[in-house]
């Protein structure tokens, strides 16, 4: 997976947060594993083939949400519906706001938001 990512706009700060042992919400995992399924990928492969790869486990790690930071995501909906942020976008800032850590999307409406939470565009 890595070296799809290294032909792409903002690579370089994906690769970095991998380095760092980055960290993504179990409902952010599991948007991925959808949108790769929507492409005909299986689930399980995918996640074999980042595991083998040491992407998922070494450079990256999943945390399950907790009751705050289902909290967080509701309350981050009023502020966010506008700029149309889905369920998922909110628990990836929920959750890097409870490990006090940038969030980092591909997505410009995040920058715009006032939310209290690092964002860091990766494109």
């Amino acid at each position: 997976m890595l070296a799809l990512l290294k032909d792409e706009p903002g690579a370089d700060v994906v690769e970095r947060a991998l380095g760092r042992e980055a960290v993504m919400s179990t409902v952010n995992w599991a948007e991925v594993l959808a949108k790769l399924a929507e492409e005909g990928k299986e689930s399980e492969v995918t996640a074999e083939d980042l595991v083998n790869s040491g992407v998922l486990g070494e450079g990256l790690s999943l945390h399950p949400l907790d009751e705050a930071q289902a909290v967080e995501i509701a309350r981050l909906r009023p502020a966010t519906r506008s700029a149309g942020l889905s369920l998922a976008d909110r628990a990836c800032l929920a959750l890097a706001s409870s490990l006090d850590l940038p969030a980092l999307t591909a997505d410009r409406a995040w920058g715009d938001l006032e939310l209290g939470t690092r964002v860091e565009l990766i494109r």
